[in-house]
Parts: structure tokens; sequence; C-alpha cells
């Protein structure tokens, strides 16, 4: 069976397996998805995995375009995702609204579930704002970093440990069972975005990976998108 390989930022995980199926369906092929911080998948893309669609930030695929790892005109928007705050499912939501709460909300916690805070768009951002609230080196003891957002949450919701909060792209809280999404940061420290596709210049199924593009930013996939909080 024709294997069509996509290197994918784990906030838009859910999207692509929302679609898997009718695109399987359809093409007789099969998907293989890899997941995980942005950065990791830009540099397995250089490095020379196999990729036929690789989803990233806009300002990574426009570079992957400058590089030649990426088909020019090939870029597609899945929407604006924000960085979020989650709980535990069935927990206190805390107080965000604004930097003394979410600060304060971050002093509370046992422990703050996050990802890669060196290649994870959202983990980088989380390490800013506690930079910014001046807790980085406070809370270092209860900071539980991950390789991305989704395995950061499924820990979380897995863990036994009372009093958990976690920092990520809202759509990695809201796919993931068993946490909820408190809400966005606050205004200040606001972060949305641009989810962006593009053919992998070295496609081996460049014609499967126009098809799966097109389901994948296309109304195929409106509902799973607006559902996980992609803004389009």
């Amino acid at each position: 069976m024709t294997v069509v390989n996509v290197l994918s930022g784990g906030a838009a995980a859910a999207v692509v397996k929302g679609v898997q199926g009718q695109f399987e369906r359809e093409t007789a092929s099969t998907i293989n998805g890899i997941f995980s911080a942005v950065g990791e998948m830009r540099d397995q893309l250089v490095a020379g995995a196999p990729c036929d669609v690789v989803i990233l930030t806009k300002p990574l695929i426009g570079k992957l375009i400058e590089s030649g790892h990426v088909m020019a005109g090939s870029a597609r928007s899945l929407g604006l995702v924000k960085t979020g705050v989650a709980v535990k499912a069935g927990t206190r939501h805390p107080k965000i609204g604004n930097r003394e709460e979410l600060a304060a909300a971050f002093r509370a916690a046992n422990a703050i579930f996050h990802p890669d805070p060196d290649k994870a768009t959202a983990g980088i951002h989380f390490m800013n704002v506690l930079k910014a609230l001046g807790l980085d080196q406070a809370l270092k003891g209860k900071l539980r970093p991950y390789p991305n957002g989704a395995t950061a949450m499924g820990e979380m919701a897995r863990s036994s440990e009372p009093n958990l909060i976690g920092c990520t792209q809202e759509t990695e809280i809201n796919y993931t069972p068993g946490v909820e999404l408190v809400g966005s940061l606050p205004r200040e420290f606001e972060l949305a975005t641009d989810y962006t596709l593009g053919i992998c210049a070295k496609a081996l199924q460049p014609e499967l990976a126009r098809k799966l593009a097109g389901l994948l930013a296309g109304p195929a996939s409106e509902a799973v998108r607006r559902q996980g909080g992609f803004a389009f």
C-alpha cells in the first residue's frame, strides 16, 4: 500500500487524524504521521526524513520554502491557535484573567505541565511568560516538560498528583481527554499561532500530498478544527 508521510506539530495531530479515514478510503493509501514539537519536525525534515506533507508554524514553513525544503506556492493555513491554561477535568478552574491571577495560579500548583521549552512553540512561549512574571527560577522544581503539548496534557490527565496545571496550545488541551481548558493566556501574554501546511519538495507522493492538503485545509476538516480551537 502507498504510504503518505506527514511531519506535523502536535497542535494539528487531531486534524490529520480527523481526515485520515476519508483520505485512506478515497486513495487506497495510508498516512504515516509523526507528531511532535514544530522545531523537532523541522529538524527531521531538514535531516532527510521521508515527508510528503509538513505542518508547522507559518514562519517555519516560510523559511523551509526559502531553503527549498517545501514547494513554493504550496503553503495553506489551517487556522490560528491560541495558547491556553489547562487543569485536570473536574478540578477547580483558577482565575487567569491578568498577570497577577496567572502568576498566583502557577505558584499555587503542585506541578506545571508544558511542552518542550526549546523546540515547541507553546513551550518556548510559556517559558518567556514565566520569565516575564519573574517565576522561571522560583518554579523550576514544579516544571514538567514533555516533547510536545499533547504528550504533556496526556501525562497530566494520567497523573494522580493533586492540584496540577498546564500550559500549551489550546488544540492540544481541547483534544486531550481528562483535561479542561481554563482559558487563553491574558491579553498581554497572548500568542496566536498560524499553523500552516506545505508540500515537501522531495515528496515521493506529490499528487496524494496535494489531495491530503485539500482535506486538511478545506471543508472536510472544518468541524474538527473548530472543535479544537482553530480560528479561521
